[in-house]
């Protein structure tokens, strides 16, 4: 005796085909994405700290991922090696001399390796290669840093706070030049006896030129200066002439280097006009 309709029996059956059908395509993007079905080789690279890198994580070359982490071992205190499955396909665009590192999709996302090209005119990779690796930055170093940072910014502008507060209190040198209109009055006052003095000074110095006693110092002065001009101006005429001289020389082998114009005709003799 049935203890189950028809119906039932039909949901039951599309039940189970989109169970099955679901658990295939899961399969198929997992596959995918730990490339189970594409052909594949081998790499290997030494850490002393991989940072959380786990089995399964992405490779990326050139910011697209071609592999995952396919096995982690400690080998000593020191050093942690890393297997890697990469797809066959980019095999031709590595170099021998690639270098892998350890970095992070995002700020605070999953660990992955990231793998330089290399050098363009190197080798290409072999299959099993132990290829080098780049060490990676803790976070927590990171964070301890921008702390130091962050703290060194504090105290700074706190200091800054509290000279601005000084100078506009008025206190230290600043805040008196600033706030103090005194010292500002004094400054002009002083600015202007050096003017006085300055003025009186080219005063005196005038007197002692038409003082008997240092006449003959300041005509001295004045005949070496005259002297001197009357040098240079002579110096200056000599060398125009002999610019022009060398003007003239230049030009006299330039027109005899230059071909022979074309002479005019000789006029007719006047029997010929006749």
């Amino acid at each position: 005796m049935e203890t189950h309709s028809q119906k039932f029996k039909i949901r039951l059956g599309l039940f189970i085909a989109g169970g099955l059908a679901l658990f295939v395509f899961a399969i198929f993007i997992i596959g995918k994405q730990k490339n189970l079905f594409n052909p594949v080789f081998e790499l290997s690279a030494n850490f002393k700290n991989i940072s959380g890198l786990q089995v399964g994580n992405n490779i990326r070359l050139s910011g697209i991922n071609v592999g995952t982490v396919d096995e982690i071992t400690i080998m000593n205190d020191s050093t942690i090696r890393v297997d890697m499955l990469i797809r066959k396909e980019v095999m031709k665009f590595m170099k021998a001399d690639c270098i892998a590192a350890i970095g992070s999709e995002g700020l605070i996302g999953d660990r992955l390796i990231v793998i330089t090209r290399g050098s363009p005119d190197g080798p290409l990779i072999k299959e099993g290669q132990l290829i080098a690796s780049m060490e990676p930055v803790e976070t927590d170093a990171i964070m301890a840093s921008l702390q130091v940072t962050a703290g060194n910014a504090e105290y700074i502008s706190a200091q800054l706070a509290e000279i601005i507060f000084n100078v506009n209190s008025g206190k230290g040198t600043i805040g008196r030049l600033i706030q103090d209109t005194s010292i500002a009055e004094n400054l002009s006052q002083t600015m202007y006896n050096l003017k006085t003095s300055s003025k009186g000074l080219d005063e005196n110095m005038e007197a002692a030129k038409h003082n008997f006693l240092l006449r003959g110092y300041f005509n001295k002065k004045e005949e070496a200066a005259l002297k001197l001009k009357a040098e240079e101006k002579k110096a200056a005429e000599k060398q125009m002439k002999a610019d022009e001289k060398k003007a003239k020389k230049d030009q006299k082998e330039a027109d005899k280097l230059k071909p022979e114009e074309e002479k005019p005709e000789e006029e007719k003799p006047e029997e010929e006009n006749k």
